[in-house]
């Protein structure tokens, strides 16, 4: 371990393999909610589109993939808001378009696929020091943003039309997760590659979920599963002389399956706040009064419950019904 922390391109790796580790599930946790798991995939091959054009221009790729994949993935967005293209077709988009116009443009360069190889499987020793204060730039603001607006993004990734009803903007963070995520999968191309960036932002939260109970259990299980994944596959490919983005993969996947053997200890029934079916035998009550803006305070936890959402606190879990709150 002392060697590795003694060779500075292993330690300028180590930064940006745990930066990779934590932001990757931070955003990875709404795809997976709203069922766009391959999300992570179409914005990977957007962002080869992105490097093939700076390899093209001769400009560095990192800034210009970070642009272009943001571009698409909000123009993709915006054909699914507006009815004009489906989930299916616009991911669809994605992965053949940015593909290919990467490798023509790589082409055009002179530098064939060969040239696209070190961000489509990842390169992470040979990130340089501006690529460190740029990948921590944006990892600041990515976890920044998605800590701060986890309960609305997570209201939105579960029933945009019960997040619509507690008035929250639904388009506008529906963008917001797709931009995030853009600039993730490029953030993080040089970690585990392009091709593989999906694997980091998807598999740490399904451990997660199988370890922990509750969204903000959850949330922050799958950002520290996705670190020691990122860390611990990174130190590993040193030793073991192998591709770093697929030993940080694999990581991943054996604490996935580490999870199946402990989860259900760890997910201990006198912590977990049952789902149950919506409207039961019993009559509701009415709860005390409340603003929309509860929720959001801290200590208020989102559970699913039936059709909608409730919220629980001191005690208490209650849910909005018209113009007023039930007790549950």
């Amino acid at each position: 371990m002392i060697d590795v922390l003694a060779l500075p391109f292993m330690q300028r790796a180590l930064i940006a393999a745990l930066l990779s580790g934590l932001i990757a599930p931070a955003i990875g946790t709404f795809i997976v909610q709203r069922r766009m798991s391959l999300l992570g995939d179409g914005l990977g091959h957007v962002a080869i589109m992105g490097v093939g054009l700076a390899l093209l221009t001769g400009t560095a790729p990192l800034p210009i993939a970070v642009i272009t994949c943001v571009v698409g993935a909000v123009a993709v967005e915006l054909l699914r808001q507006h009815g004009k293209a489906s989930g299916d077709l616009a991911l669809a988009i994605l992965f053949y378009g940015g593909l290919a116009s990467g490798v023509l443009m790589a082409g055009i360069a002179g530098q064939g696929a060969a040239g696209l190889s070190s961000f489509l499987f990842g390169s992470l020793t040979s990130v340089n020091q501006n690529e460190i204060y740029l990948i921590a730039g944006l990892a600041v603001i990515i976890l920044a943003i998605t800590i701060s607006l986890a309960p609305r993004l997570f209201a939105v990734s579960v029933d945009e039309k019960y997040a619509q009803v507690l008035g929250i903007r639904v388009k506008a963070l529906n963008l917001l997760v797709v931009v995030l995520a853009a600039v993730t999968v490029t953030v993080s191309m040089r970690t585990v590659g392009l091709l593989l960036i999906s694997a980091l932002m998807v598999i740490p939260v399904a451990t997660a979920q199988q370890s922990f109970v509750g969204f903000t259990a959850s949330f922050f299980g799958a950002m520290g599963i996705g670190a020691v994944a990122a860390v611990g596959g990174t130190i590993g490919s040193f030793y073991l002389d192998t591709a770093t983005g697929a030993t940080i993969v694999v990581t991943a996947i054996a604490l996935l399956g580490l999870s199946w053997l402990v989860g259900g200890k760890l997910r201990r029934t006198d912590r977990f706040i049952p789902y149950i079916e919506d409207h039961g035998q019993h009559p509701h009550q009415a709860a005390e009064s409340h603003d929309d803006r509860h929720a959001e305070l801290p200590g208020v936890k989102v559970i699913q419950h039936g059709d909608h959402l409730d919220y629980v606190h001191d005690g208490h879990r209650h849910a909005r019904h018209g113009d007023h709150y039930d007790e549950h």
